[in-house]
């Protein structure tokens, strides 16, 4: 399931989508793809996608935030959040 809503205009668009209480993804549709990727520091989930539909790529991590959860899994940084890495320190 997709939420639709129609924004006022760009800002509106991205307050919205801040107001959620969920994190998984965020796609923008639009012509002006430069624009688009200086606006990704806008959002808060976990993926943010640009003409395109989001969807989890093995080659990706793949995350939420807030009501949608935390950490990643999939693509290397997916895998560091299943191990504990150790310290093992020797002094001889």
């Amino acid at each position: 399931m997709a939420a639709m809503i129609k924004a006022r205009d760009i800002d509106h668009a991205f307050e919205l989508s801040e107001n959620s209480n969920y994190g998984l993804g965020v796609t923008v549709c639009t012509k002006n793809t430069e624009k688009a990727i200086k606006f990704a520091n806008r959002v808060s989930d976990g993926a943010y996608f640009i003409n395109e539909l989001v969807k989890s790529d093995p080659r990706l991590p793949f995350g939420g935030t807030k009501n949608s959860g935390y950490g990643r899994e999939l693509a290397k940084d997916g895998m560091m959040e299943f191990v504990n890495r150790k310290t093992v320190y020797v002094k001889f």
